[in-house]
């Protein structure tokens, strides 16, 4: 039996994107937007001699899929790449061929990336694999004349963990023949082609600036005499990243980040003179510019960036998106904003909006059509809706991912469940805290099903451990007790439906690393407990490495839903915003371990999933594409790991 109902989930930042493509006549600097603004559309490149017709990647149809854009069409075509899958990237139109990476094939272990380079024939439609089966490839390049392809290498090895820099190598073969592979360089990613000689590609020098390297041979490639060593070509002072490579092979365009810039753009880096020429700063000064392309006449620049509203298209988040499920009984929704949580009835959503000062807690229809406030100027986090009580919703009160001792407390939020049908975007509420202030750190409250009782993570005894809670008086009557105990994380705890089970995220079987947490299970009276391994895996070196958080229950309470990082890494995080993707895809899987399913791919981080009480929503009534929502504002950061004060 599959999994079924519908799951509401978040993902870092995505709402808020707002990507279309645009590409700049460099002789008169005239910026034109080449997609319709529709979804989010990116990491594209012109096709062939066609100055203003690009292939891109577009999430309208709620997966990221590949899509054909014509000057003065109103509607970009979808290409035949592969039905099943659900991450299309990075792809490329050559000699009626068209290049792509996909994720729908399963690696043969955990911790393994499912990233693999594929070719659709586009006179016959007919698919091949050219990453052979068992490697990794990511951000394929096509040399100018099609003959060869590089692509930036796993190979066959397991991934190691890390997901600022992949330590993947340039890899060559033909395109004729794919199985004739050789890695012409150690340590590089994102290749771009001079001719069918020269590769430029970006890697973090030893000086900690990201920069771009190149390396060259003989056109008449003879696979033997590598890998060889690279020529810098970039200088320090600069993070350069994504190149794309001129057809004069005197110039290639960079995304940087500069030390007085607060912004990634777009330069043209003049390999010869060693001199940088800006592109779009003074186009767009404030908005972040992505993975150039170039025209095969070198007259066109393109990028992708927020459209601004200044270009037309989509200018509203809306609260829910629906997005593609390779499960059929299962349905998906994208929330704008964290820690859903169901009403009893399913009509309702909890959620809290954001972790600022004004981020609060907030109630959405489950239709996506309205939005309440119930507190705000005040940071909440998780919150479990009381499945017996319309009225009261359990949130955690205070700042987000502090020590032990910061204070945070369990808050009973209530308030009257007939102004869920008025007009007024603010509801008052009472909140009743129900921990003591100087008990330091109380977050994640998880409502037992009759309605009784919490389980809390606290960090009261200098450990964050769980605790159990009387869901109306709190702990002032001395209504607490301590169910998990041991100098370990113990955190994000769920209770299941049937009351027999809480789940929860420890590192308590490696309690030094706090970058590691695995499934357990226990009893609400502190008995029977257990971790959960995905079935086959007990035992195996990399078992260990799991990073799975964000734990909930089916409606059944048959299934486990939870983030972790057993995908490993679907595409070279330098080249998107801030995420932290190898930690952040879904997955589902029963309480023995069996029927482990992957249940998002892309490059961002989904988590905080919830569970629909009452099966499946009414995906036809839900307010999308509409005027409803957030103003869509492309206030997103650039990935926190790249310092420019090195």
């Amino acid at each position: 039996m599959e999994p079924k109902g519908t799951i509401v989930f978040s993902t870092v930042d995505r709402p808020y994107y707002g990507f279309d493509v645009f590409s700049v006549n460099l002789r008169d600097s005239h910026e034109h937007c080449l997609t319709d603004g529709i979804s989010i559309n990116f990491n594209a490149q012109f096709v062939d001699d066609q100055d203003r017709t690009v292939v891109f990647v577009s999430e309208r149809s709620g997966a990221p899929r590949v899509y054909l854009a014509r000057p003065n069409s109103h509607k970009p075509e979808q290409l035949p790449a592969i039905p099943t899958s659900l991450f299309h990237d990075r792809p490329i139109m050559k000699n009626h061929n068209l290049y792509f990476v996909s994720a729908h094939e399963q690696p043969d272990q955990l911790f393994k990336s499912w990233s693999a380079l594929y070719s659709t024939d586009l006179n016959s439609n007919i698919v091949t694999r050219l990453t052979p089966y068992g490697v990794v490839d990511y951000s394929p390049g096509i040399s100018q004349t099609g003959k060869y392809v590089a692509v930036a290498s796993y190979e066959s090895r397991p991934w190691a963990g890390e997901f600022h820099e992949l330590y993947t190598d340039i890899v060559v073969f033909q395109e004729s023949d794919s199985d004739k592979r050789v890695i012409v360089c150690e340590r590089g990613g994102w290749p771009t082609w001079f001719g069918d000689s020269t590769i430029y590609f970006h890697r973090q020098a030893e000086d900690g600036w990201w920069s771009i390297f190149r390396v060259d041979f003989p056109e008449n490639l003879e696979f033997s005499g590598f890998p060889i060593a690279p020529i810098r070509v970039t200088p320090p002072g600069v993070h350069c990243f994504t190149p794309a490579a001129f057809n004069d092979g005197k110039r290639i365009a960079v995304a940087t980040r500069r030390k007085d810039k607060n912004y990634r753009h777009i330069e043209i880096f003049d390999v010869e003179a060693k001199v940088f020429h800006s592109v779009t700063e003074s186009l767009n000064p404030s908005f972040h510019h992505y993975n150039p392309f170039i025209s095969a006449d070198s007259e066109f620049l393109g990028y992708h960036r927020f459209r601004g509203e200044s270009t037309q298209g989509e200018s509203v988040v809306p609260y829910l998106d629906p997005v593609q499920s390779p499960i059929r009984e299962l349905r998906m929704l994208r929330l704008d904003g964290s820690f859903p949580s169901f009403s009893p009835d399913g009509k309702f959503i909890a959620l809290n909006h954001d972790f600022d000062s004004n981020g609060g807690l907030k109630i959405v229809k489950s239709d996506g059509s309205q939005r309440w406030t119930l507190i705000k100027n005040r940071t909440a986090f998780y919150n479990s809706w009381s499945p017996t009580e319309k009225h009261v919703i359990y949130t955690s009160v205070g700042p987000i991912f502090q020590s032990v001792k910061a204070t945070v407390q369990i808050a009973r939020v209530s308030f009257q469940p007939s102004d869920l049908n008025g007009e007024h975007a603010e509801i008052p509420c009472d909140v009743k805290i129900l921990t003591r202030e100087e008990t330091g750190n109380n977050a994640f409250p998880s409502c037992s099903p009759d309605g009784k009782f919490l389980v809390f993570r606290s960090g009261r005894s200098g450990h964050k451990n769980l605790y159990v809670l009387d869901a109306v008086d709190g702990e002032f009557n001395g209504g607490i007790r301590q169910l998990t105990e041991g100098p370990w994380i113990d955190t994000m705890p769920s209770w299941s439906p049937k009351g027999d089970l809480i789940a929860f995220s420890s590192n308590r079987h490696n309690p030094d690393n706090i970058n590691v947490f695995s499934i357990y299970v226990v009893k609400p009276d502190g008995s029977e407990l257990r971790r959960i391994h995905v079935a086959g895996s007990e035992g195996s070196n990399d078992v260990d490495r799991e990073r799975i958080n964000h734990v909930c229950f089916s409606e059944d309470g048959e299934w486990l839903l939870f983030t972790a990082n057993m995908g490993g890494v679907t595409a070279e995080p330098v080249s998107w915003p801030n995420q932290f993707q190898p930690y952040g895809d879904l997955f589902v899987l029963k309480l023995d371990g069996s029927e482990f399913r992957r249940l998002t791919w892309n490059g961002y981080e989904n988590g905080t999933p919830a569970w629909h009480p009452g099966g499946e929503l009414d995906f036809g009534s839900l307010c999308v594409g509409s005027e409803i929502g957030d103003k869509l504002t492309g206030q997103f950061q650039e990935p926190l790991w790249i310092s420019c004060d090195i």
